[in-house]
């Protein structure tokens, strides 16, 4: 795919779209021209058939995003009036992380810190190797955090350990970010690619349409029951249920083989 960055990259590989942070110099801080890419890269895949799982990760093996590049702050975000424009640029790599309806995994090694947690936890999934580090040190640096990356970090690990988070911007190690939910699975890395790459095979032969519906519902369990969409989810499961690939799915369980799923 072709972008207006190099520090961006996107690959796809096996119905598996690979999202890579490519500015290993700066341990992936993420620059305005990053979340140009991001969003251009995610809107792609969103509407690629062929791929069925999103995984992102970091160059180098240090980090998987250190945060935003606060290099560019005084240029780009050094008022509240640079600060919604930086909020406009952004914004639609933060809309696809949180709208892609394809399972999206983040794979972590190294540092995951302030802005970097925040695009991990839009994650479906999120891995991480031992020597992984966590932390939103806003608290340090004077700046005031969105309430939408709140509202996500509060979904995942709960009131009281989001203000754990927030108010004393420490770090946490990857032990303790899996016990309070940040992380899914921590494991060595020399070991991580291969494992997440298995895992998002293993999620890219099932049936696209029941993970979508899936990935759907519990998004919609974790809202306020005052804007639930339960008339979307039922139309989702029911187009299950008329679909291809229920016929393949119960055809493939009598005759005890694979099923191949198309999506339809």
């Amino acid at each position: 795919m072709e972008l207006e960055t190099t520090k961006m990259i996107a690959e796809i590989h096996d119905g598996i779209g690979w999202v890579t942070f490519n500015n290993p110099e700066r341990r992936n801080a993420i620059s305005l021209e990053m979340w140009r890419g991001l969003g251009t890269i995610l809107e792609a895949f969103q509407h690629d058939e062929t791929v069925r799982v999103v995984v992102m990760k970091g160059a180098g093996g240090k980090a998987f995003v250190s945060g935003a590049d606060i290099s560019e702050f005084d240029a780009h975000r050094a008022n509240a009036e640079q600060k919604l424009e930086y909020g406009r640029i952004s914004a639609k790599a933060n809309r696809w992380l949180s709208q892609l309806d394809k399972p999206l995994i983040a794979m972590i090694q190294g540092y995951c810190i302030g802005g970097g947690l925040a695009t991990a936890l839009n994650a479906d999934i999120r891995f991480a190797t031992p020597d992984s580090v966590f932390a939103i040190p806003a608290a340090k640096l004077g700046l005031g955090y969105d309430y939408a990356g709140l509202d996500v970090l509060t979904s995942v690990v709960g009131p009281s350990r989001a203000k754990d988070i927030m108010l004393s911007a420490r770090f946490l190690d990857a032990q303790e970010a899996m016990q309070m939910g940040l992380v899914n699975f921590v494991v060595e890395g020399s070991e991580l690619e291969q494992t997440v790459s298995s895992y998002a095979q293993m999620i890219s032969g099932n049936a696209p349409l029941t993970v979508k519906a899936a990935k759907a519902a519990i998004n919609e369990v974790v809202k306020d029951e005052s804007i639930r969409d339960l008339d979307r989810i039922s139309e989702m499961i029911d187009e299950c249920f008329n679909s291809e690939d229920y016929v393949e799915g119960r055809s493939a369980f009598m005759a005890k083989r694979k099923p191949v799923f198309n999506g339809r």
